[in-house]
């Protein structure tokens, strides 16, 4: 019989599987969403865009929250989110909320996967969930490649509904429900503000630059704000007594060449996996 650790594992590889699915899964489907819908594709594309800006601006301080406040909670909380916001995505706003709990649960499931293991056995839980993320991304266009051949566009927003009521019963079963104790926590609200307008602005720029004008105002603005948030970020985590991200980690040369690693490889998979598809769907299918 499997040990109840292995389980919770199970059930956070679920939840870090879904958050990445969304960011991958609508590319190739948003030309027949576009005809279904009869509207602009740049309108669309919000629908995709709204969730990636408010997942990487929100991931880090709604993460940190989540530890504070406790992390079963916050994760039963957004599993039961996902699964009504699963069944009413038709309304204009659900990709923010959706993206609201995608950004709770990445980091709590990554919390609550790696604190079930002894140490010795949290470097193979680690790589369990970094693979099932890359898995996730890797397979969301074919996911949605495949859903709306044989079921339409529509069945796309009723992928996540059996995988999260799986997640839903495992939770609720596995995890604990005791709530313990943190004692006086402070939350650094200062450098989550200004994180939050750091990738909220680069994002932005990112997403919508070669819309908008990379020489537009709007767009070097949101640059300039970018940088000095940044650099506003950095002298403040260097002088609160409970920083969000402390900056001696940056004196560890295994966890600069990791976090290098993600950042590189999530620039090539967002080539591979975003533009590839829409490249075959929108271009290569009209010659």
């Amino acid at each position: 019989m499997m040990k109840k650790s292995t389980k919770v594992i199970a059930m956070m590889m679920i939840g870090i599987f879904l958050c990445m699915l969304d960011t991958t899964v609508m590319n190739i489907a948003l030309p027949a969403i576009k005809t279904g819908l009869n509207t602009a594709l740049t309108h669309l594309s919000w629908a995709l865009n709204i969730y990636t800006v408010l997942f990487a601006s929100l991931a880090i301080p709604l993460g940190r929250l989540a530890d504070v406040l406790d992390w079963t909670r916050a994760l039963w909380y957004w599993f039961t989110n996902f699964w009504i916001e699963s069944q009413c995505r038709a309304a204009d706003y659900w990709p923010a909320i959706q993206s609201i709990g995608a950004a709770i649960v990445f980091p709590a499931s990554m919390t609550i996967g790696i604190q079930s293991v002894a140490l010795s056995r949290r470097t193979g839980v680690i790589a369990s969930l970094g693979v099932m993320q890359g898995l996730a991304a890797a397979l969301g266009p074919t996911i949605g490649g495949a859903v709306t051949q044989f079921w339409g566009w529509r069945g796309i927003f009723l992928i996540n509904v059996p995988l999260v009521a799986v997640a839903l019963c495992g939770c609720i079963a596995w995890l604990s429900w005791r709530h313990p104790s943190h004692g006086q926590v402070k939350l650094d609200l200062g450098g989550s503000a200004l994180v939050m307008t750091t990738l909220l602005a680069l994002t932005l720029v990112l997403v919508k630059g070669n819309d908008w004008g990379w020489t537009s105002r709007v767009v070097l603005s949101l640059g300039v704000t970018s940088a000095l948030t940044l650099i506003a970020f950095v002298w403040m985590e260097a002088h609160v007594s409970a920083p969000m991200v402390p900056l001696a980690l940056f004196k560890d040369r295994q966890f600069n060449g990791a976090a290098l690693a993600t950042v590189l490889s999530g620039v090539f998979m967002v080539g591979l996996l975003v533009l590839m598809p829409s490249f075959f769907t929108k271009v290569q299918s009209k010659t």
